[in-house]
């Protein structure tokens, strides 16, 4: 297993992973997904020989924040630390000064504390429509 950063992704590779992790993610919208990719600042991603194994998606002002917007992993390759190893490689891009937030689903809600993040109450978001 090899973990790159910044390397390019077709849309196809990460809608497999979404489907491989469980991630509610627009699976089957190539275009949506080629504009996640392409937006995003920061991409950290696993692999397994061409097999996109993980995924941590990002955008990030390497200043004062960024934000984890995807963090995907195989489901068969769960509890073996190649979400902590995703996490630890964006806190090494991003360096000390930048604070790494996220908005988790609520599936993993007891995942986050275990990597170091801590809860927050006071975060505030507008839904997108449904579709």
């Amino acid at each position: 297993m090899r973990i790159v950063l910044n390397q390019p992704v077709h849309p196809d590779q990460l809608s497999d992973l979404y489907r491989r992790a469980g991630l509610a993610r627009p699976v089957d919208d190539q275009a949506r997904l080629a504009r996640m990719l392409e937006h995003a600042n920061l991409l950290v991603t696993a692999w397994e020989g061409e097999r996109l194994i993980g995924a941590a998606r990002c955008f990030c002002d390497y200043g004062w924040v960024c934000y984890l917007s995807d963090l995907a992993v195989d489901a068969g390759l769960h509890h073996q630390g190649l979400g902590r190893a995703l996490v630890a490689a964006v806190q090494a891009e991003i360096g000390s000064e930048c604070q790494l937030v996220l908005l988790s689903a609520p599936t993993a809600m007891d995942y986050y504390p275990r990597l170091g993040f801590q809860q927050a109450n006071h975060a505030f978001y507008i839904p997108r429509p449904a579709h």
